[in-house]
């Protein structure tokens, strides 16, 4: 069992044999979870190319008990930061890295420019670069109005499973600008991105690879969840060449 700092249990699955050198850590997608398509998956991919996976939910996502209260920002990067101890200290000689989907990705790419971290090396999926400006974008100004006096608002929109969202979640993301305060540390980045995302808009991504000078690969036609045809296959190829320090570009 992991116990995160606030003191709820961490749920989260190791994929692998326990003698890998390279340990990647699977950060899902706002009202996603690890097992998720994408983690489940990827998690495979990784194993067949002998490289550890632990895949873990956020609080009040998956089978997180976690009580809403508890799904704050510095929440989950303290608990990106208790997955990662737990490598560190399991596996000792193993590398961490990440690889992070949408909300996710912006919890990486903060947890990198703010706290120490040992994971060297960060592929980023559709990343939400923007995530306060995608909530603010999704909120209605009724939406607006029953978080300010109810204190929380209910969302299910193909979620797996309904998530609540207290005001003080978005109240945290309007301090964080990651346009403005993006420190990648020595972190090697390397981002994925449909030219047809809607949820995680294309031009963000742009915006933030040209910004901090980081690769991106531009999928053409991939909508958020990379649905066509062979899109997510070549996330997994890229992301696993990408963590064997294979030269994709």
């Amino acid at each position: 069992m992991l116990v995160s700092k606030a003191g709820y249990e961490i749920p989260y699955v190791y994929e692998g044999k326990g003698n890998e050198k390279k340990i990647v850590i699977i950060c899902h997608g706002f009202g996603s979870s690890k097992e998720s398509p994408t983690a489940v998956t990827m998690a495979e991919k990784l194993n067949d190319a002998g490289i550890g996976a632990v895949r873990f939910d956020f609080p009040s996502h998956g089978e997180s008990k976690a009580d809403s209260s508890f799904f704050r920002i510095e929440n989950c990067m303290d608990d990106l930061a208790s997955v990662e101890q737990m490598i560190a200290d399991r596996y000792p000689d193993a590398e961490i890295l990440y690889f992070s989907s949408s909300f996710g990705g912006f919890i990486n790419l903060l947890y990198i420019s703010e706290r120490p971290h040992r994971g060297r090396k960060s592929f980023l999926r559709c990343a939400a670069a923007d995530m306060p400006g995608i909530v603010r974008g999704w909120l209605t100004e009724e939406d607006k109005k029953k978080m300010f006096e109810d204190g929380y608002l209910v969302l299910d929109e193909d979620y797996d499973r309904p998530l609540k969202v207290v005001k003080e979640f978005a109240e945290d993301l309007e301090k964080i600008d990651l346009f403005r305060d993006f420190r990648p540390d020595g972190t090697e980045l390397l981002m994925i991105h449909g030219t047809e995302d809607e949820t995680a808009p294309y031009a963000d991504a742009l915006r933030f690879s040209e910004k901090f000078g980081i690769e991106l690969i531009s999928v053409e036609g991939a909508d958020h969840r990379f649905t066509p045809e062979g899109a997510m296959d070549r996330v997994r190829s890229c992301a696993v060449d990408f963590f064997k320090g294979i030269n994709i570009i």
